[in-house]
């Protein structure tokens, strides 16, 4: 937030929803606090970057779910605005809570996450708190980033060179017979090394290693 006469200068935050009612609703409810000013509204993922790049915001508020026919839209916007200089912060208000699209949006670029239901302080707060520099995220969204995060710290640490190379080579289309050949080991030793990857990354089946090893940038 930039400084002006001595004092701080209104967050500038535009508003990205498909529902035009919600954004005035949102408008009206944002601009009774004192220090925001909601300097422009969008409502698809083409209006929501001429917006931004006309207005240049501190903070841009976006739904995941921008137009009927494609889900999740709102993603593609968090990760084009994060290429952009000076980048705004992003707040993802949205009625949608699940794991995965929690951790999609923050390795996207947002800073906070909060759902629809939130109450009026709550969302200011998290406004303020990504103008600050600082992120945002409400107990629901709070409680995946921590345990998916966390989870995945651990994960990567306990896995091995060696199931690395495993990995790697898996994600090859390699069997086990040519994973072996390659790395000079026996095949029920491979079969072990699989098991073990399977268990650390909590699937049952080796294409799915891949794709959640793939998925966490194990490989």
């Amino acid at each position: 937030m930039t400084i002006r006469d001595g004092g701080a200068a209104p967050i500038r935050t535009v508003l990205v929803d498909d529902h035009a009612l919600l954004r005035e609703g949102l408008r009206a409810v944002l601009e009774r606090h004192d220090g925001i000013a909601v300097v422009g509204e969008a409502g698809s993922f083409d209006a929501a970057l001429a917006e931004v790049a006309h207005t240049r915001p501190d903070v841009v508020v976006v739904d995941l779910k921008l137009t009927a026919g494609t889900d999740y839209e709102g993603m593609r916007l968090i990760s084009e605005l994060t290429r952009w200089d000076p980048q705004p912060a992003i707040l993802v208000l949205t009625t949608f809570l699940d794991d995965d699209l929690v951790v999609r949006a923050v390795r996207a670029g947002a800073r906070g996450y909060v759902v629809k239901d939130v109450d009026t302080t709550e969302l200011v707060r998290a406004i303020r708190a990504l103008a600050g520099g600082g992120s945002a995220f409400d107990p629901r969204s709070s409680t995946i980033v921590m345990r998916t995060m966390s989870g995945e710290r651990n994960v990567s640490a306990e896995l091995t060179d060696r199931e690395r190379e495993v990995l790697r080579l898996l994600a090859d289309g390699l069997s086990n017979a040519a994973i072996g050949r390659r790395l000079y080991i026996s095949e029920s030793t491979v079969k072990f090394h699989i098991r073990n990857l399977i268990r650390k990354l909590g699937v049952t089946k080796r294409t799915d290693a891949v794709y959640v090893a793939s998925k966490r940038g194990y490989i």
